[in-house]
């Protein structure tokens, strides 16, 4: 049973895949993402691959279960992609050089141009989950690309914030967002030419950092080849100093929030909607977990249980390690 189906209080879409069931879970002796699998290439440096268990497909079934007042269901039709950072099992995204990770922001430009073919397509999104703590199956080095046929909530909120600032402010939101942490400072985790990183003054997660275009762009496939090695460096040192923060594999969930495809209600969006970057990131101490629960969950009102004035200290402190002792990749 695969289907999509309403939710009519949230007006969103849930997506019902019950053959997500059958993943492997952490396997130890086999990776289908290694090579000699015989999933994957022999030989490749980045590489996408067509997800074995998919929530959303391009042949999707037609719906079987009844419907009837006040419900809807849809076929689960849209595409869900893996994208393997490395053939190396046991890498991960800040022990990448620079080169490489240029090459995968490559290769999400280029799936994301692809994608946007599709008219049934209206938004995609590319993620990555690292870490048991957020519910990762597969340790080798992975995101993933989801093609949806609808526009998510969250993001359509953000868009709707987005336009109406931007109707009464005649500028953007992430751009003005931006402004006010460079003028503050304290929340500012680093910069480069292209991109900020800071601790947004509102975020729910210790150390919930948010990697900003200085540009306004929409999307992905705008940034310059310049930008795209800024983009690299900043990934490969925002990750650098999560480990860093604790010593130890920092777990994650990174979410790239950019304009919608196709979607005649935001075709203007690249005039308001700004490319982002945004990670939920479940440590608020080394072993201790800020958990999303019942107030999170259940009523949408979110809680930092610290001021992210004082972590955005410490992984300054954090990221100045790491970049120092990668002065090779510089």
């Amino acid at each position: 049973m695969a289907e999509l189906r309403w939710n009519p209080l949230l007006r969103t879409w849930t997506m019902v895949a019950a053959n997500r069931q059958a993943r492997p879970h952490l396997p130890q002796n086999w990776c289908p993402f290694c090579p000699g699998s015989g999933k994957v290439p022999e030989t490749y440096e980045v590489y996408a691959y067509n997800n074995d268990f998919p929530a959303l497909t391009l042949t999707p079934d037609m719906p079987e279960i009844p419907t009837g007042k006040p419900y809807q269901v849809a076929p689960n039709y849209g595409k869900c992609e893996v994208i393997l950072y490395s053939p190396d099992h046991h890498t991960t995204l800040p022990v990448l050089s620079l080169d490489h990770i240029e090459k995968l922001i490559q290769l999400l430009a280029s799936r994301f141009q692809e994608l946007a073919r599709d008219p049934q397509i209206q938004y995609i999104f590319q993620f990555e989950n690292r870490g048991e703590e957020v519910g990762v199956t597969m340790p080798h080095p992975h995101g993933q690309i989801y093609g949806y046929p609808f526009l998510p909530q969250k993001i359509q909120i953000e868009l709707d914030s987005c336009r109406e600032y931007y109707a009464e402010q005649q500028a953007c939101l992430l751009c003005d967002m931006n402004q006010a942490e460079a003028d503050f400072k304290q929340r500012i985790i680093a910069e480069n030419d292209a991109f900020l990183a800071y601790l947004p003054y509102f975020t729910d997660y210790p150390h919930g950092v948010f990697i900003v275009s200085k540009r306004h762009v929409g999307n992905i496939t705008e940034f310059t080849k310049a930008e795209q090695r800024e983009l690299a460096a900043m990934l490969k040192n925002i990750t650098g100093a999560f480990d860093t923060l604790f010593d130890r594999l920092f777990p994650y969930m990174m979410c790239f929030h950019q304009t919608p495809v196709n979607c005649t209600a935001y075709q203007n969006a690249d005039q308001y909607y700004h490319f982002h970057i945004e990670f939920y990131t479940p440590l608020r101490e080394a072993n201790k977990i800020k958990y999303y629960a019942s107030s999170e969950m259940g009523a949408w009102a979110a809680c930092n249980p610290m001021a992210v004035e004082q972590t955005a200290e410490q992984l300054r402190q954090a990221y100045r390690r790491f970049v120092n002792s990668r002065e090779d990749d510089k």
